[in-house]
């Protein structure tokens, strides 16, 4: 378990998939997410037992309030790859429909979260994948923690019946 100041990060649990696979069709926020189909439950299980379970280069958390332990949100390093110490980046905050919030959950998970791959895992850059229109992630890696553009994906993903640019944006320990 990892503790901040307002919000802890513990292992997901079996128990946090009905919530999280209803945060995750809200339309708003699954414009912003890989999985493009409507999730149910099957799929949500094969997800949770396939990789937060079993797969050893996935590492998720669920994001919950300190004081009441109530589930927020969800975040996690994906696709570690262990030779070359980078993991892929997941976080979206479900609490009142949120995505990312000014409240400062997403921040101290961040935070938490990327101490946790520098520091003890040794990762040495923590990366993410953002569509074009995504600004308020976008904004809020750049601006809150300094994550870089590395490169774009042109015309690499398909909404709303047109191509959008996919960008990668990583930070590097220690910056």
């Amino acid at each position: 378990m990892l503790i901040g100041e307002k919000v802890i990060l513990r292992a997901l649990d079996e128990k946090d998939l009905p919530k999280l696979m209803q945060w995750r069709n809200i339309p708003d926020f699954k414009r912003n997410f890989r999985e493009y189909r409507e999730l149910n439950m099957t799929m949500q299980k094969k997800w949770y037992d396939n990789y937060v379970v079993s797969d050893r280069n996935t590492i998720m958390f669920a994001i919950c309030n300190k004081e009441t332990k109530e589930l927020l949100g969800c975040c996690g390093l994906c696709y570690i790859n262990w030779i070359q110490r980078n993991a892929d980046l997941s976080l979206y905050i479900g609490y009142k429909n949120l995505y990312i919030d000014d409240e400062g959950i997403a921040k101290e998970a961040c935070h938490l979260l990327f101490d946790y791959g520098f520091n003890e895992l040794n990762l040495h850059k923590v990366w993410t994948e953002l569509y074009e229109y995504d600004n308020k992630k976008i904004e809020f890696y750049t601006k809150e923690f300094g994550f870089n553009r590395d490169g774009v994906l042109r015309d690499n993903h398909y909404m709303d019946g047109k191509w959008w640019n996919s960008y990668i944006y990583s930070l590097i320990v220690g910056e």
